[in-house]
């Protein structure tokens, strides 16, 4: 990693300890971000990248919390308030609750979980970061990225409808919450990965899934988790500084 050698301020990255959040948090520093590492339950994990932050020289802290709970994401902020001035929000944290299988076969605690975390715990953050970064409540602006799916367009059926069907949601939460707030300095927009390798899969017990369907993909492989955290940190910054409402596939076509 890159020795850091500016401050573009304070980035919150929700699941921001493993797979492609991990992959966001540590180019966040490499940049010059200082970087909130959300976790929910693997310290290990996060403190791990949190390390790797602060050895090439940039700052992180590692904050515990349930993003579908309105006390932790009040407690995730407040702790990054402590590092300064609020910059970015990267909504990252999700799951997709089980292994697949048709809808008929779903549990509906599952399915309410999913939608806890995947599309309230999107929500609760996003307020969080609006009512800091919007001129309108005195701040001075910043960015939102929600981390979608392409799953959202394709619907994933046969496996995990109710999954697609709440990175659905999140895409709609990114085109309003950016016409919204796009006077009071904020951009809002969303990288919708495709087929990744990432502990997702391995989560839903199925760590071979990406090379299994990689045929499917026009690419012929799928993604890495340092390409979908290179576009995260592209709508991030002043590059993108004309770009809100957008959802940005990063998928090989898939």
């Amino acid at each position: 990693m890159a020795v850091v050698t500016s401050d573009l301020g304070v980035v919150i990255v929700t699941g921001g300890g493993r797979g492609i959040g991990a992959a966001i948090s540590e180019l966040a520093g490499a940049r010059g971000y200082r970087v909130v590492v959300n976790y929910s339950s693997d310290a290990r994990s996060a403190d791990n990248v949190v390390a790797s932050v602060c050895a090439a020289g940039g700052t992180a802290v590692a904050v515990r919390g349930d993003v579908s709970s309105e006390q932790d994401v009040s407690a995730l902020f407040d702790a990054a308030a402590e590092l300064g001035p609020l910059a970015g929000l990267v909504n990252n944290a999700g799951i997709t609750g089980n292994t697949p299988g048709r809808l008929d076969e779903q549990d509906a605690e599952v399915v309410r979980r999913t939608l806890e975390v995947n599309v309230l715990g999107t929500f609760l953050c996003a307020r969080e970061a609006v009512l800091r970064m919007s001129t309108r409540h005195g701040g001075s602006g910043g960015v939102i990225v929600n981390i979608s799916s392409t799953a959202a367009r394709r619907g994933s059926a046969g496996t995990w409808v109710h999954y697609a069907a709440s990175k659905g949601a999140v895409d709609t939460l990114t085109f309003g919450l950016a016409n919204e707030v796009a006077a009071e300095g904020i951009r809002v927009n969303a990288v919708a990965p495709g087929l990744v390798e990432s502990d997702l899969h391995a989560a839903a017990g199925m760590p071979d899934r990406p090379q299994r369907l990689a045929s499917t993909i026009p690419m012929g492989r799928p993604g890495r988790p340092a390409e979908i955290a290179a576009a995260v940190l592209w709508l991030l910054s002043a590059e993108a500084s004309f770009v809100t409402g957008a959802v940005l596939p990063v998928s090989g076509g898939f």
